[in-house]
Order: structure tokens, then sequence, then C-alpha cells
């Protein structure tokens, strides 16, 4: 049985497109004049009382025409703007203006002059595009418009609705409340608030929905769209501060975003985390088993930051949830703080400034030196360590490393086969190994005792890798002549009180975990991390998931894409095949990758496919998660 025809009635103005076309008009004719700012900006409140129905739309494209002083020849460059500003959703599901083309209405407070040639592109012809025109004086000045028109007086559209006597229901999309009334007056069946340009109070008020784009609008539907789950349906959890231009560059792509400040209580997490389907978080956010086990939606975790060690990455595989980090993005702001302290020790600094802080002018050289022509000794070779060499060595530095790994040197530095031979000669040793449970007191009381009488030690790395105790009592001795400590054992979960043997030392720089904590490092996170999610979310790609089988997709043409998680064990793939293979679909493409757990695959096809497809898909033995894209 057919389902009952469906018309489809489009505003234009900020619904169909970004603007409001006559405020556009108003930008290009009054380019020179003096007083166009406040011209604009009467022309704009104008717009907004005619739309909220605060006056009468007659009195509003009277007072608006008149302000504009606008020819037939300003029409075209408005054309070629408005172009432009075509709504985002709307450009990218042109197959549904193409499909349902018969269905779609445009009925609009607007003029057909510049309306017509917008919606030709999609597929929608001047006789189904109801709205004002324009008349002109012998000079092509626009002095007024049709009078007779039925759009433009009050409720127009109510009686435009009635004089067309649609069959089927009927569904309004816009933004205003000349839009929201039709539904009120028995013209309109549904009333979508069409709220990805502008939202309007009014409007929402009395709308059967509220479509933040027109994704959410074909969803509802079930019509035919670009992408299967609209975007503002995906929830995202920031937490712990994480940059404001991760909000941005989500909230831009459509998704829907919740931000807190702080770090939240695993009970806390499990609560947030029953609607989420992407938390993000920065170091001090707990994400247990238990966590995980109670979060039904989730997909993935990013960590705005390099370490991961907060994160259960094995129960996030085992539960198909993907987790990305930044491995890179602060690995300049721990090196300049590395090659500051590394200074500041080595010249005293922060002895002299406690002094001078105290009324002590203590002007002496003793205990201060250059760093050119000292011995570097860097232990952990991998991204901080290679750079962090590059620049100790361009300040006169003589650099050597340890790494567990064979690593390839850069420059002129020498590497050493062991990390007893690294510490014996030299005169600053700094520490950038992961966080590996094993490297546990890594520099304990014998790895000190190996230090050359004198040296100094900077640990940027992970708290645990260094014994404080044996430091302090290094420190005290004298064995050590000074320290600059970034990271701790153990680290409050928020600002306050906090404490270290190593607290009062002079000759130690104490800071609060802040190697990578830049505004530009932040910022190069907040690009960085939401990149690799959406680009996870958008079309499955797993290029740098920490903890998950990585895939570097194709861009995807025309075709569905259908996401399988799965355990990895012997047959599945048979199955899913067998699966495609029963119900005819034909494989356009198929990308698998797998590590000793989890198998992870991709299947693009070229055919529409049914819902009995999904559900063998998703019963197939062994599944974890499964997810269909456009």
């Amino acid at each position: 049985m057919s389902k009952p025809k469906r018309n489809f009635i489009f505003d234009f103005d900020s619904t169909l497109t970004r603007v409001e076309a006559l405020d556009v008009l108003a930008e290009i004719t009054l380019v020179g004049n003096p007083k166009k700012e406040e011209v604009v900006r009467e022309i704009i409140n104008i717009t907004n009382l005619g739309i909220d129905g605060e006056i009468s739309f007659t009195q509003s494209l009277e007072r608006r025409i008149k302000l504009l002083n606008a020819k037939k020849s300003d029409l075209d460059l408005l054309i070629t703007e408005l172009k432009k500003h075509v709504s985002h959703s709307i450009e990218r599901n042109r197959e549904f203006f193409e499909s349902f083309s018969e269905n779609i209405y445009v009925i609009s407070a607007g003029f057909k002059e510049f309306i017509d040639p917008i919606v030709a592109e999609y597929n929608i012809p001047s006789e189904r595009v109801f709205a004002n025109t324009f008349e002109f004086n012998g000079n092509g000045e626009i002095i007024g418009f049709d009078r007779e028109n039925v759009l433009s007086v009050h409720d127009g559209k109510i009686q435009c609705l009635r004089d067309l006597n649609l069959e089927g229901e009927i569904q309004v999309i816009g933004d205003g409340y000349s839009d929201a009334v039709t539904r009120k007056a028995g013209v309109a069946d549904k009333f979508f608030a069409y709220t990805e340009n502008v939202t309007r109070a009014k409007t929402i008020k009395n709308a059967d929905y509220i479509t933040p784009n027109l994704d959410e609008f074909l969803y509802i539907n079930d019509l035919p769209r670009n992408i299967s789950y609209p975007k503002n349906r995906i929830k995202i959890l920031l937490l712990e501060n994480v940059h404001p231009d991760a909000l941005e560059k989500f909230t831009k792509d459509g998704f829907n975003v919740e931000t807190v400040s702080r770090s939240l209580s695993e009970d806390e997490l499990i609560e947030k985390l029953q609607d989420v389907h992407v938390l993000g978080i920065r170091s001090k956010t707990q994400v247990t088993k238990k966590v995980i086990e109670n979060a039904p939606k989730l997909l993935v975790v990013g960590a705005f930051c390099i370490g991961t060690k907060q994160i259960d990455l094995e129960t996030c595989k085992e539960n198909g949830i993907v987790v990305f980090n930044a491995p890179y993005s602060n690995t300049r702001s721990v090196v300049e703080l590395a090659i500051g302290e590394i200074i500041m020790l080595m010249r005293s600094v922060f002895q002299r400034s406690t002094e001078l802080h105290n009324g002590q002018w203590n002007k002496t050289a003793h205990g201060s030196r250059e760093v050119r022509g000292k011995k570097l000794g860097i232990v952990g070779y991998g991204n901080i360590g290679k750079q962090l060499s590059i620049l100790a060595e361009a300040l006169g530095m003589d650099v050597y490393y340890y790494d567990v790994e064979d690593k390839l040197a850069l420059g002129n530095v020498t590497k050493m086969n062991s990390l007893a031979d690294l510490l014996a000669i030299s005169d600053v040793v700094t520490l950038h190994v992961d966080d590996n449970s094993l490297n546990k007191n890594y520099i304990g009381e014998k790895e000190i005792s190996q230090m050359k009488d004198g040296a100094h030690l900077v640990n940027l790395s992970r708290g645990f890798v260094v014994d404080i105790k044996a430091l302090t009592a290094a420190l005290k001795s004298g064995k050590l002549a000074g320290a600059a400590v970034d990271v701790y054992p153990e680290e409050p979960r928020k600002n306050g009180e906090f404490y270290t043997e190593l607290k009062g030392l002079p000759n130690v720089i104490l800071t609060p975990h802040v190697g990578g904590s830049t505004e530009e490092a932040q910022k190069d996170i907040a690009d960085f991390v939401p990149s690799k999610i959406m680009a996870y979310i958008n079309s499955g790609n797993t290029v740098d998931a920490v903890n998950f089988p990585n895939i570097r997709l194709p861009k995807q043409q025309n075709a569905h894409r259908f996401l399988h998680i799965h355990k990895n064990v012997p047959g599945i793939m048979a199955k899913i095949n067998k699966v495609l293979a029963e119900y005819e679909l034909n494989i356009s493409g198929q990308y698998l990758s797998t590590d000793a757990k989890v198998g992870y695959v991709i299947t693009d096809l070229d055919k529409d496919y049914n819902q009995d497809v999904i559900t063998e898909l998703k019963d197939v033995e062994g599944t974890i998660k499964f997810r269909v894209l456009y």
C-alpha cells in the first residue's frame, strides 16, 4: 500500500538561504552611502518586526523598499550573492529536491525575481514558487510591489495555501511567525520550525517539530538524505575546559555539544553518558571499566592531551569504542618548557629570584653556568625527545640520548647503549618516557647515584617515573644541584591544596603539570582531536586511533556504508558477506583491519537496502557494534 501524498511547503529567506534577501540587497544598494550601517540596521529591524508579526507585512515591505533605493540591475548581484548563501543542509540534500520535485512548493513573502533563479537549481520550477513581485518605474527603479498579490498582506501564506487547495498532507517548513500560524489556521497539518540559520521564540513555540537542519526534517519523515542519522542527534560531551575551538568545530559541523568546565566523578560521568555518543576529556577524568560498560550509546572517546592512562583502552575496544588522542599537538610547548627549565636550572635563576623577592641582593656567579658546551642526556627519544635534541644542539649543547627502542639519531646527537652510560656523562638529564606501568620509579636511588655530582634532573613525562623520596634526598644532600618537576605520582583532580616532598627546596622548579598547557598547544589539540573524531563519525576512518585497527577510507561516493565492529574470531567476514549476498547487494568496496581482539570491516554498497539486512548484520554472532552511514 503506497503512502499518502505529502506536500512540502518551504519558506525562502533564512530557511532555504542563510540570509534575508532584502537585507543582502540593502548591503548592495547602499555601498558608498555614509549612513549605510544605520540604514541597514533599520531595515533588519523592520524585517524582524514583520517576521515576528509585530507590524503588518504590508508595512514591513513598504518601509524596507523605500529605504532600499534599489534598481532592477541590482537584482543580478543579489542573485549571485544568494547562491553563495544557500543553507548548508539544503545544499547537501539536493537528491531530495530532485526526487520529490512535484511535491515541493516555495511560499514566501520574498520576491519571485530573486527566488526563482535560486530554487530552479534545486529542481523547483517557477509555477511552484509563490511569492511577491516588484514594481519598477521607467528607469528600472524598484518603487513598490504588487498589492493585489495575496502574499503582500498579513497572513498571506494562510490564504495562499487555501487557494492552492492541495491534496494530501501539508507540511510547512520555515523560520518565521507567518509560517507557524499556518498550522494554527488549519491549512497545514504539520509545522516544522527551521532553526539552522535563525531561532525565533514565537516560531518555536508554535512548532510541531524543531528541525535544526534539513537532515533532521528528512529523518523524521523517513525521506532520502545525504546522511543516515542527523548530526544534531549525535551528542558530544566535553569536559575539563577543552579549548573553545573544539566546541566551535563540532557545532559548526552540526553536532549537539554540551560542555562542563571540570572533571566528573565516576558516578557523575555514568549519569551524564546515558545519551552521549562522543566524550571529550583531558587528563583528570577517569574513563573506567564501570563507566564504559554503563555508557550504552558511546562511540568515541577523545583525549585532548597526549596521555591515555586515564582511559581503560582495552574495555573501550571490547565495547567498540574508538579512542583518539593528540600525540603531537603539544610537543613544541613541552620542548620549550624543557629548554627554559634547563637554562634556569643551570643559571640558578629561581634561587636568585626567591632571594630578591625576600629583599636579598645576591649578585653572584656561583652556581651559574652557561648551557653551551654542556652535556644534555635525553631519556626517551620520541617526538618530544627528538625536537628537544634539535633545539638543545642549536644552543650549543652536546646531546646524548637513550631509548629502549632503536631510534634514528638526528643531527649530531649521540646514541647511548645504556641508561647508566647516559646518566654518567650528563650535566642535565631530561625525561620523556611513556606511561607504561613498567616505568614506575624508572629513576630511583640507584639511577640517581649513577648521575654526575652536581647534575640537574628535569621530569616533564609522567609523575610515577621518578622516586620522589630518592630525588628529595639527592637534592638535600647536594648530590644533584637542582631539578625541575612538572608531573607527580599523585595529582589532585581539581585545583586546590597540593603537597609534595619537593616543596620548599630552593633548587627545585615546581610546575602544576603545565608542560603542554599553552594557548597554541590547546588550540592545536582542539583542531586535531575533533578532526579525527569527525572523520570517524562522518565516514568511519580510524586513522590514528589509539586502541583500534586503523583504516583510511576513500571518500564515499553515491553508496551506502556499513560499519561493522566485531570480535576477531574466524568466520565473521564470511557470515557478513553471506548476508549481503542473500539480499543481492553489490559490494563496491570493502575494507578490513584487525588486531588480536577486534575486527573492523567497512562495506560500501551501490544499491538501496532494506531494514532486514541491518537486523541480520547486527545479529551476526560476535558483533560488537554496527552503524550505517548514508
